[in-house]
C-alpha cells in the first residue's frame, strides 16, 4: 500500500457514514481495497444503526456489512454516500 492509500485510509477510518439526506449508518471500521492496483472497494461499517439493518447491504465473510466506495460522494467530516447507489 503506498503511502496515499495509507494516509487515505487513516483520514476516514471513525468518521461517520450518512447519506445526503442526513441518515446515519455508522462509522467506518476499516476500508477493503484492490491490492494489485490500489483501488478502494468497499467500506466497511463499525457500530451500525438500526437503520442499516433494514437495508440488504452486502457482508463480509466475517458478517460486517459493507457500503460500496463508488457510493461515496463526498468526505469531509463525515464520509456523506448516495443511498440510491447502495440499494
Amino acid at each position: 500500500m503506498g503511502e496515499e492509500e495509507k494516509k487515505l485510509s487513516r483520514q476516514i477510518i471513525g468518521k461517520t457514514v450518512v447519506s445526503k439526506t442526513g441518515k446515519r449508518f455508522g462509522e467506518v471500521g476499516d476500508v477493503i481495497f484492490e491490492t494489485s492496483s490500489g483501488e478502494l472497494i468497499h467500506i466497511v461499517l463499525r457500530n451500525p444503526t438500526p437503520y442499516t439493518e433494514k437495508l440488504d447491504l452486502e457482508r463480509s465473510k466475517d458478517g460486517e456489512q459493507l457500503i460500496p466506495f463508488s457510493a461515496v460522494m463526498a468526505m469531509g467530516d463525515f464520509l456523506v454516500v448516495a443511498e440510491e447507489d447502495i440499494v
